[in-house]
């Protein structure tokens, strides 16, 4: 299993990639797998694990990103005769390696973070195994051996049937993908507290979009948050408010938010109908003024059926069953 090595596996806060690659991990373990992790030496795992480097690039900046990533990515390849299979976690790069060995290579594409990189994902299709994350996250060009849906630890997002509903939440990257802007320009002509979460990935646009509007008790910024903090803050708000502005590949916060009863309100883009359901467990609008007429109506979404459906769609055992599935089929190959 070969992780990113930006952040931990799993990540302490963010890290995205890193959190479902561990996921994943240790659900394969669960069943008895043999696994080897390939992730920074502060990783924590039941599997093997292998590293060339003690923290992630992103958490010790004297790292050279792309010197270690080089690095970690050899190290796997090196010893790929001693594993039935690779699976590939860390993007476009490793599967350059993939024609330099016979073990069959499975990349789960996370997302295109440019057009450009698609070319290196053409070179190798029919060689390498494609997993989409999203339907709507595939390429024309590509072909993929399965779309497998992300899945998180229930464990960590208990059902809050009785939430206080008294704000209205933002959390993810600051960054103009992710709304942060439009959630607050929502939460203001609605009237309600909005507290905002995640990292902030563009300063220049926390520093012109979002803190200028920042006001105590009406609109907070709390910075990067996990653990009790992040089930307390997602169990207990009115509606998750997901404006985004790409077309996002699949969205954690949105399932992590309806696992713990939230509806969510996003804007109509990329994964985001194969999450939704309009009107069952949240509401899919097309902009600002859309989105505040949903936050009226929030309360009549029944917040069980937010739980049912990352109970029987998005947990970790699922998504690590398809993932054996493929496996398989695979090497009957």
């Amino acid at each position: 299993m070969l992780s990113p090595i930006a952040w931990r596996t799993p990540p302490v806060h963010y890290g995205p990639w890193e959190l479902v690659t561990s996921m994943l991990t240790e659900e394969l373990v669960k069943l008895g797998l043999d696994v080897t992790l390939f992730a920074t030496g502060k990783s924590i795992t039941n599997a093997k694990l292998m590293s060339v480097c003690e923290n992630g690039y992103e958490e010790d900046k004297s790292l050279n990103p792309k010197v270690y990533e080089c690095l970690h990515i050899s190290n796997c390849f090196e010893r790929a005769n001693e594993f039935d299979l690779i699976h590939n976690h860390f993007d476009f790069l490793p599967i350059t390696y993939s024609k330099l060995t016979r073990t069959p290579v499975v990349t789960t594409i996370h997302g295109f973070s440019s057009p450009s990189i698609l070319s290196v994902y053409e070179k190798y299709n029919g060689h390498v195994h494609y997993v989409s994350i999203s339907n709507a996250d595939r390429a024309e060009s590509l072909d993929y051996i399965a779309t497998i849906y992300h899945g998180i630890d229930l464990n960590q997002f208990h059902f809050q049937n009785n939430p206080k509903r008294n704000y209205l939440l933002f959390y993810g990257r600051i960054h103009n993908d992710k709304g942060a802007h439009e959630a607050i320009q929502i939460s203001k002509r609605v009237g309600l507290p909005l507290i905002m979460a995640g990292i902030i990935q563009d300063q220049k646009y926390f520093s012109e979009k979002v803190k200028p509007y920042l006001k105590p008790s009406v609109i907070d910024y709390i910075g990067s948050v996990g653990g009790k903090r992040r089930e307390e803050l997602l169990g207990n708000a009115l509606a998750l408010l997901h404006p985004i502005n790409f077309n996002e590949p699949f969205g954690l916060s949105v399932v992590e938010a309806m696992a713990c009863g939230t509806p969510v309100i996003a804007f109509n883009r990329g994964s985001m109908p194969e999450l939704i359901s309009d009107g069952f467990n949240g509401f899919l609008v097309n902009d600002i003024s859309e989105a505040v007429s949903k936050v009226n109506l929030v309360e009549s979404i029944n917040r069980e059926n937010c739980r049912i459906t990352v109970e029987k769609r998005f947990t970790k055992e699922v998504m690590a069953a398809k993932y054996v599935d493929i496996y398989k089929k695979i090497l009957k190959q």
